[in-house]
């Protein structure tokens, strides 16, 4: 039996330069944001940037989990030619698995000795209407989003995708993928819809983030029965800081925290998407 004295272990410094170095996969995510939002089109002064993370399984064309040969959590390539799909719908019981943990979170974050800012917390419901555009080249849909309790049209807006980045985690029961869209406020619709989404929704905000866990019934004259889905889903919360802190990203003559705003809210943002992720279950259609 050895009974020498434990050597010691003196502090180390991060690196030989003194310095962290580069995370390049939160870089990576960064740079694909901000690419989508300063290339984005003119869309007049309303039109809102929405940047969220999507929990949910990427499937191979045999619609299968995907297999890749890496060990860890890795980004795809946006610009490769393949059959893969992205699936956001989980089951119910994986549905009340996230509404357990994060009520659970809820509380626990009001408490003193909880590390971080509390959880904020509201239940909403609301339907979403479909209408097809009155340009008929005009692939996206006119949304009109009312309160199911009292009818009120809280948005009609049409929504732009910008851009997807997959993000393949082999590790846990769940992938996630990154998505920047315009929302563009339009005029109320003519005609009747083209289908319809009750959405009873679970909203968790913690600082400059929105957590939206979503039961999602869908209904269409082409489908006599309502499709039940479930959604979990990750938001920037408020657009207005997300542009000015990309306007400000590396821009010299702006104050360092200014310069560095951008990066750290997308830091924030990928510590959170991961954290759901790796709190996923078995539980993916």
């Amino acid at each position: 039996m050895n009974n020498s004295n434990p050597p010691n272990l003196p502090p180390l410094s991060v690196s030989i330069l003194g310095v962290e170095p580069l995370d390049e996969f939160i870089r990576e995510i960064a740079d694909f944001v901000h690419h989508m939002i300063m290339t984005r089109p003119n869309a007049g002064p309303d039109a809102r940037v929405e940047v969220e993370a999507k929990v949910g399984v990427l499937r191979d064309k045999a619609s299968n989990r995907l297999m890749l040969p890496v060990l860890v959590e890795t980004i795809l390539s946006p610009n490769i030619d393949s059959d893969l799909r992205f699936e956001t719908n989980m089951s119910a019981a994986q549905h009340k698995h996230y509404n357990t943990l994060l009520n659970q979170l809820q509380q626990t974050s009001r408490e003193p000795t909880h590390p971080s800012s509390p959880l904020e917390y509201k239940h909403v419901k609301v339907v979403d209407s479909f209408f097809a555009s009155d340009n008929p080249r005009d692939r996206e849909k006119i949304r009109v989003t009312r309160d199911e309790k009292t009818g009120v049209a809280h948005e009609i807006m049409t929504k732009i995708r910008l851009g997807d980045l997959n993000i393949y985690c082999p590790k846990r029961a769940a992938d996630w993928r990154v998505s920047v869209n315009l929302e563009i406020p339009v005029a109320h619709p003519v005609g009747t819809p083209t289908h319809t989404r009750r959405k009873d929704r679970i909203c968790y905000s913690h600082e400059e983030f929105n957590i939206d866990l979503t039961q999602v019934t869908t209904t269409s004259s082409s489908n006599p029965l309502p499709e039940v889905t479930h959604e979990l889903e990750l938001e920037i919360a408020r657009p207005s800081l997300l542009l000015f802190a990309a306007s400000r990203r590396g821009d010299m003559n702006a104050p360092e925290h200014e310069r560095n705003a951008f990066d750290e809210l997308i830091r924030s943002f990928v510590n959170n998407a991961r954290i759901l992720v790796k709190n996923a279950s078995d539980g993916w259609h």
